[in-house]
């Protein structure tokens, strides 16, 4: 669509500058674009290899628990299953990574302080945290299953320990792929800023800045050809 400017040279000027803050911007949320893909592709990289340790440990793990099942009655075993030794919790606060606000969770046993600050900057990612109204910590209570001791097996010690590894585990793969989910949103809405000034805004300027210089420049040519006609006219009398 042609943008409808004035023939001035005042607009000329305007329009120039537009330019010029377009191309600015256009620079700038390309950087953008490429920083969160370069972030994006780590973290993709990092839920893979998370799902193939999970997919292992899970593999490990309902085999021991297959083995103590085959050897215990099932109240023996549902007894030992629904013993507990107390709540875990899922601490989750926030950062940023390019002006994305991304989680930070981490599992701990109830009243445990964290080991390392939710908060703190992952390689690539930028320092600045969270607003105070999001990076405020929140707790889920989790119970956790622990295994019985007496009359069981050590093939039901070795899955229930096992599942409790996993945890932390699951924790660590919903972290990541929240943050997936909230990059590739990101980059959809920059790629779709991006491709707006390259191919409509900035073309539709050019265009302008174009039409408005040859509009003058026929307005020159027009006043020039005038002011030879009125010397002309002098110059006969």
């Amino acid at each position: 669509m042609e943008l409808r400017v004035s023939a001035t040279r005042q607009e000329l000027t305007r329009l120039k500058n537009r330019v010029k803050m377009a191309a600015r911007g256009h620079r700038l949320l390309k950087d953008k674009r490429d920083q969160l893909m370069k972030e994006f592709m780590a973290i993709v990289h990092e839920n893979q290899r998370l799902r193939r340790e999970l997919e292992k440990r899970l593999g490990a793990a309902y085999k021991s628990f297959a083995q103590a099942r085959a050897l215990l009655s099932p109240p023996v075993l549902e007894e030992a299953l629904m013993a507990s030794s107390g709540p875990e919790e899922v601490s989750i606060s926030y950062r940023r990574i390019m002006n994305v606000v991304v989680p930070e969770m981490e599992i701990r046993r109830a009243g445990e302080e964290g080991e390392g600050n939710a908060q703190g900057t992952a390689p690539g990612a930028e320092s600045e945290a969270a607003p105070a109204e999001e990076s405020s910590g929140r707790s889920i209570n989790l119970s956790i299953p622990p295994y019985g001791l007496a009359s069981t097996s050590s093939d039901l010690d070795d899955a229930i320990k096992e599942f409790q590894g996993i945890l932390p585990l699951l924790v660590k793969l919903s972290e990541v792929e929240r943050k997936i989910q909230l990059l590739a949103d990101e980059i959809e809405r920059t790629r779709r800023r991006v491709n707006a000034l390259e191919y409509i805004l900035i073309p539709e300027l050019e265009a302008a800045v174009k039409s408005v210089e040859m509009r003058l420049e026929e307005m020159d040519r027009a006043n020039a050809s005038r002011l030879m006609k009125v010397k002309d006219i002098v110059r006969a009398h």
